[in-house]
């Protein structure tokens, strides 16, 4: 590449200034420049305020210290998720998703032993968060932060203001020299080929660029709208499309850990902020009115009709081709997976991150493009598999919204072929290790949920009263020694 060449990304948002914070870096030794064009005048619309443990790779490709963003984006660790409601009829009131940590590689195999054992109708252990070390920290409220005596790598994922993670990512792209123009795009000029040559504000200003990306969220203006790229939508198996936010007082203590409770038609998450409490309603506008879903928002939360409370529209599923031509959607541009697991930031920083390398590797042109359509559509199917399942497997009867979703048939192969798995007894890790690079849960991910969800046999008539690793190997012994290097 002799001359420079241009990327354009239209667009703010954290999607937008996490793509340009990732660009910049990947590409700092090339001669690329890359201009942010966004208004001002038009509000983002958050991807969500929790994360997975990717945000925390990010920051450290970036050579960010929690230190350094944390206190800025009111933001606290987080490490995991635990669910409530989700499955009574199983016994199993609650579970927790803990996020996997370096220590857990002690008892990643007991915990799928006990869960195949379970299967047999043997009554052994099987709850997650006593297999998964951040399950420990979860419930003594301790931060994830290691001594320095302490010999192995915590991860985890984080709680933050959406709004202030953006304003700290766009500075610190600015600091990386990406260009800031603040002004409302008005159109898109196209070459003959149907490629894209320019952005067009309202001034009549013209952004020329090589790559465009649009993080233009929902609207998707250069690659729905301009390129016409069809959206897949997901609602035959995700019914949700629908949400409304409030935030109250921050909680003290402070928990490490998002809340996902089940409701009558969706689910409720609580996400603990330094300085407030974010609070949301997720649920199907097919099930549940408006005025219906907001009054037992306010009576789940305990807040009057005075209480202001936002409501959102969700496009659930994802675009049929995420790169075409010269332009590439991240972000809300490309797709949405409701926020159940938070892996909307996950799936821009793995789109993002791909990009990078598949468009140096093809010597900054769209030569790749193929590749990286099929490995992006992937992971977004393989995320949506892993959320349908929250759904497929409840076992509650108050509504037909759980009925229905439990009832539906709409499955992909993949994880009609996990569930034939699991429900055959056969070796579920076995079965994930060959999908293991393209998607984001892994065995354990997959362990936690099904067992979290009691998803079990009855129990056989007779036990023997052995074989539980979990008590044979001393594993709670072991969490709770290493659970002392650690500090709420």
């Amino acid at each position: 590449m002799n001359s420079e060449h241009r990327i354009i990304i239209a667009g703010g948002g954290t999607a937008g200034w996490m793509t340009a914070a990732l660009t910049a870096h990947r590409f700092k030794h090339f001669p690329v420049s890359i201009t942010l064009v966004e208004s001002s005048q038009i509000a983002t619309i958050g991807v969500g305020e929790g994360s997975t443990p990717s945000l925390k790779q990010f920051f450290t490709e970036l050579g960010i210290s929690d230190e350094t963003w944390m206190p800025e984006c009111s933001a606290t660790y987080k490490v995991g998720i635990q669910f409530c409601d989700w499955s009574p009829a199983s016994g199993v009131p609650q579970y927790r998703h803990p996020f996997i940590s370096q220590l857990d590689t002690f008892s990643q195999r007991p915990f799928e032993v006990n869960c195949q054992t379970r299967r047999l109708g043997l009554d052994v252990t099987t709850l997650p968060d006593k297999f998964l070390f951040n399950g420990y920290l979860a419930k003594a409220q301790c931060l994830p932060v290691t001594p320095p005596n302490f010999p192995f790598r915590m991860e985890y994922g984080y709680h933050f203001d959406s709004a202030r993670l953006g304003q700290f990512l766009k500075k610190h792209a600015q600091s990386l020299g990406v260009q800031h123009v603040d002004a409302k795009i008005a159109g898109v000029d196209t070459h003959p080929d149907g490629s894209l040559s320019s952005l067009i504000d309202t001034n009549s200003n013209h952004y020329n660029g090589d790559l465009f990306i649009d993080c233009t969220g929902f609207r998707s203006l250069l690659l729905q709208q301009t390129l016409n790229v069809p959206f897949t939508s997901f609602a035959d198996n995700l019914f949700n499309n629908k949400a409304m936010v409030l935030a109250t007082e921050p909680t003290s203590p402070l928990p490490v850990e998002t809340k996902a409770t089940a409701l009558s038609n969706g689910w409720a998450w609580q996400i603990p902020l330094q300085t407030r409490t974010g609070n949301g309603y997720v649920y199907s506008d097919a099930y549940q009115s408006q005025d219906s879903a907001e009054q037992e928002f306010r009576r789940y939360l305990g807040v009057s009709d005075a209480a202001q409370i936002e409501h959102l529209s969700m496009q659930v599923g994802q675009v049929e081709q995420h790169w075409v031509k010269n332009c590439v959607a991240l972000g809300l541009s490309q797709g949405f997976i409701e926020p159940l697991e938070a892996t909307a930031l996950h799936l821009v920083y793995q789109s993002a991150r791909l990009l990078c390398e598949q468009y140096q590797k093809s010597g900054f042109n769209a030569q790749q493009s193929g590749t990286y359509n099929q490995q992006v559509s992937t992971q977004f199917d393989n995320v949506r598999d892993y959320i349908v399942a929250h759904y497929k497997l409840n076992t509650r009867n108050d509504t037909a919204y759980w009925q229905h979703n439990r009832n539906n048939g709409k499955l992909s192969d993949s994880l009609m072929q996990i569930l034939d798995t699991w429900y055959r007894g056969e070796d579920l890790a076995a079965h994930l290790t060959k999908k293991a690079h393209l998607t984001h849960f892994n065995s354990i991910s997959w362990h936690c949920l099904l067992a979290g969800y009691g998803t079990f046999p009855a129990l056989a008539t007779q036990q023997p009263g052995q074989g539980d690793l979990f008590k044979e190997h001393q594993l709670q012994q072991f969490f709770e020694g290493c659970l002392l290097n650690f500090k709420a």
